[in-house]
């Protein structure tokens, strides 16, 4: 399964699972446009996948608590191509602990702001390009903490609410973006190993059974769902938590 004609855009790209999909996208020859927090964290990852031999990769800053940052990122993005096939939303702060006092009034808001506000201004900015696409994909990282009743996860409060947000939103997006050919796909994923793909635990790491949840089985999905033909909507990705 190739991606050589697929133009994706990846959110908080700079570490951990973004940073994973990144270069397994690029691996598979899609041309990549990656963001993280800060321009140097976006450009190490790029100058990684450069280093593969993989040319088709660009770098941005963009902070998702700040909507100027995110447009800015759009339009740099449309410096580059007139469309964009594939959005992951993967940015969204994490925040922990179960008492709600544990988090100061800032870290409540940005939790919130990088997770809820951040992926609505994400999809409505990129909009227009993912529209000139003939195969457009939105796909959002959620959380089983996104699902309602959801209970065992020791994140934040805020998280909840950031990730319910984000549930909520692609429900109706899912609807109203379908006349215009457009899929949105969610995944709300436990928690995971997220091996370093450039690792030899990338092919080590256990997947049977009685095993965590991993990031290469994630990656799978969501390759998996944007390979389908256009009939085919898969909505979301729910996983048993171990």
């Amino acid at each position: 399964m190739r991606f050589d004609d697929h133009r994706v855009v990846i959110t908080a790209a700079g570490r951990d699972f973004g940073r994973t999909l990144a270069i397994r996208l690029a691996d598979l020859g899609a041309e990549v446009f990656l963001s993280a927090r800060t321009l140097a964290a976006a450009e190490r990852v790029r100058d990684e996948i450069r280093g593969r031999g993989h040319q088709q990769v660009h770098a941005f800053a963009c902070d998702l608590t700040v909507p100027a940052s995110i447009r800015d990122f759009a339009a740099g993005v449309a410096r580059h191509t007139d469309r964009i096939d594939v959005l992951i939303n993967n940015g969204s702060r994490y925040l922990s602990g179960p008492a709600l006092q544990s988090a100061s009034d800032a870290d409540v808001v940005d939790t919130i702001a990088s997770g809820a506000t951040g992926t609505v201004l994400t999809v409505k900015n990129f909009l227009p390009l993912l529209l000139n696409s003939d195969k457009p994909d939105v796909v959002t990282m959620v959380s089983a903490c996104g699902t309602a009743g959801h209970h065992r996860s020791d994140a934040h409060d805020a998280f909840y609410a950031a990730k319910s947000a984000q549930a909520g939103f692609t429900e109706i997006l899912s609807k109203r973006l379908r006349p215009q050919g457009v899929r949105v796909i969610s995944l709300y994923p436990p928690d995971f190993d997220n091996p370093d793909p450039l690792s030899e635990k990338w092919e080590s790491t256990p997947r049977d059974a009685k095993s965590a949840l991993t990031a290469q089985s994630l990656v799978d999905c969501i390759l998996f769902a944007v390979a389908q033909p256009r009939d085919c909507f898969i909505k979301a990705f729910h996983f048993e938590q171990v």
